[in-house]
């Protein structure tokens, strides 16, 4: 049983240069000195502080090198596959540089999946040694792992000096935040609360029965609920408050205070943890912390006028820089710049709307605007092309709303968004109309579901409202919700089109990216297209028509469409491809969108094969939900 057991095993190993060019006899002899071990999934191969034995050879399956920082966490430094070694570190040993009674510090392996592993004691390496072909493979292997060690090294300490510089992502709310709290009940009159935000010298008063917080009153409401129209100040301070305001963790961090503000318009924030507040921190405690730059830009923003719209591109761009150098996640930084965005958008609107009024013309009928692509997705870093429609409600006039796209279009072209080079941009008739019209204009491309038709409805379905009548944008959402839920035709025409662009897999061995003759991925055409298509194609199969991929997924998985784990995976991969995306459009190669995988250390190739294998997953339940 042993021999037949053995002789597999020579099979398995036999063109492995450790055993190759030995005669069956005496690689048998060999592997009878070596152990055939097996391992279930996530299941320890070799743990910390453990004397190693050998080289392990991986015949079946994955693992993982990783070590834990100081925090506990998990950092998995290397991937090995099948014909790989675990265990070059050990090789000092051998040679004598160290003792084998030693235990090896921090590494530790356990696999991915079931593993089928060789243990490779030094006995046999020392009867392989004078091959002068062994001795080549395990220079070449230490060389390249001992690159890619360096190479992680390095960049591990790049991020540590950005981080010990910028400080910002270290930063906590409780760090930031102010513990004095001004608060009064429901019941308290309006005036008792003016005069208790003037005496705590605030411009905020917290709303709180019993200790649970029911509200918060600002400066901003006391004006703009109270005085402009007119309610007694004897009213209690329920009648103005905002009800359930958002609120923050005391263990948040900077960026994700900044982003809850500027996303939800508010410069408020309370501090609550399991129903406890503990704090107040504001807009002012958070550029205080880091600088006045965004405060600035969204007063350049606010205010700009046709002169000053061109400033503002540098201005948030200066912003990104910041956020990058500091490390901030992608998704939180898109969140804070997509935010200044849509305020320049809005402003862009408000001068078109002054322009024409100036000119004697007013709006003869309620309007929606609607950003689409990388903008729509919530997702555009840097200004782009012009991607926008506009939808108005029925009129005779359609000479004022001609005009109103045609000055918005001109607008964001001084503040630095080139036009569409494909013409979608509410400046040209197919991209604004009445609510009929569009009506008439989607059933159109569903019914004639050419490869143009489909590209056009894909840019058309990532929009995003962003000024004009919410009202308006109910009705339109609803005509739309409308007319897909005749069209599976259509939706299946669109599945059809992926097909043809299927996210690639890179599922080699990690170092073997160096050799492969794919030297670079383009991570916009191969990988962040194909995902936006297929999240979009079930988002509208579901019902869901409009916002971001984040919401879409948190939509999807509330129908019980995604698991709560694959809905985890599906973000955590999401954000590491923008991640790579994001920082290689703003690098040093001219905004380029293909990724070379030269440039990525261990780490980051590690995470873009799980990623692509996540994204190929949602890929696949949309082939499989239409048969395709």
């Amino acid at each position: 049983m042993q021999q037949k057991l053995n002789k597999e095993i020579w099979k398995a190993v036999q063109f492995h240069p450790l055993f190759q060019g030995v005669d069956e006899r005496t690689a048998l002899s060999l592997v009878e000195e070596c152990e055939a071990l097996t391992y279930g999934k996530k299941e320890m191969m070799l743990k910390t502080d453990t004397p190693r034995q050998g080289l392990l050879l991986i015949l079946q399956g994955i693992a993982e090198v990783f070590v834990k920082n100081a925090a506990g966490q998990e950092e998995v430094l290397e991937v090995i596959q099948k014909g790989e070694i675990v265990g070059f570190s050990s090789l000092a040993e051998f040679l004598g540089f160290s003792s084998a009674d030693k235990p090896q510090a921090n590494v530790e392996v356990r696999s991915v999946e079931e593993v089928r592993a060789l243990l490779i004691p030094f006995s046999v390496l020392a009867k392989r040694w004078d091959d002068q072909d062994v001795h080549d493979y395990l220079l070449t292997q230490v060389s390249i792992r001992l690159k890619d060690v360096y190479g992680s090294l390095a960049e591990q300490v790049k991020m540590a000096k950005g981080i010990g510089e910028g400080e910002t992502i270290l930063a906590r709310v409780q760090d930031l935040m102010s513990e004095k709290i001004a608060s009064v009940s429901p019941d308290t009159s309006i005036q008792e609360t003016a005069q208790r935000m003037v005496g705590s010298k605030t411009s905020s008063v917290l709303v709180v029965e019993n200790g649970e917080l029911k509200g918060i009153i600002t400066e901003r409401d006391i004006v703009g609920r109270v005085v402009s129209k007119g309610i007694s100040f004897n009213e209690p301070s329920r009648v103005v408050m905002t009800e359930n305001p958002v609120t923050i963790s005391r263990f948040a961090y900077y960026y994700d205070a900044l982003s809850e503000i500027l996303l939800n318009g508010i410069k408020h924030l309370p501090v609550v943890d399991d129903g406890k507040i503990s704090g107040v921190i504001t807009l002012t405690d958070l550029l205080r912390k880091k600088n006045d730059s965004m405060m600035r830009t969204i007063k350049k923003i606010d205010e700009a006028d046709e002169t000053r719209l061109p400033e503002i591109k540098a201005a948030i761009y200066e912003i990104t820089e910041t956020l990058m150098r500091d490390r901030i996640p992608a998704l939180a930084l898109l969140d804070i710049i997509t935010k200044l965005y849509d305020r320049l958008i809005g402003r862009a609107v408000e001068l078109s709307l002054k322009g024409l009024r100036e000119k004697g013309f007013e709006p003869p009928a309620s309007f929606a605007f609607y950003l689409m692509g990388s903008a729509g997705r919530g997702e555009q870093f840097m200004l782009t092309d012009q991607d926008h429609f506009l939808v108005y409600g029925e009129t005779e006039e359609h000479g004022y709303f001609e005009k109103l796209g045609a000055e918005i279009t001109a607008r964001l072209e001084a503040a630095g968004y080139a036009r569409c080079k494909g013409l979608m941009m509410s400046s040209e008739e197919q991209w604004r109309g009445t609510l009929l019209q569009w009506q008439d204009r989607v059933r159109k491309w569903m019914l004639q579901s050419t490869n143009d038709n489909l590209l056009l409805a894909h840019n058309f379905f990532s929009y995003r409202f962003v000024a004009g009548s919410e009202e308006l944008n109910e009705e339109f959402e609803a005509k739309i919700t409308e007319l897909l839920e005749r069209s599976k035709i259509f939706l299946y025409r669109m599945v059809q089109t992926e097909k043809e662009q299927e996210i690639p897999t890179l599922d080699e061995p990690v170092r073997a990216l160096f050799k492969l003759a794919r030297k670079s991925i383009d991570m916009k055409k191969e990988i962040l297209f194909p995902f936006h298509h297929s999240l979009q194609i079930l988002s509208l199969y579901y019902g869901g028509v409009p916002g971001t991929p984040l919401e879409k997924i948190a939509s999807l998985k509330g129908k019980g469409i995604f698991t709560e784990g694959f809905t985890e995976d599906l973000k955590e991969a999401f954000s590491h491809v923008l991640d790579l995306y994001i920082r290689q459009r703003w690098g040093i190669n001219g905004g380029s969108s293909v990724l070379s995988f030269a440039t990525m250390s261990t780490r980051q190739k590690d995470e873009l094969i799980l990623s692509l294998r996540t994204l190929r997953e949602l890929q696949g339940m949309v082939f499989a939900r239409f048969s395709v």
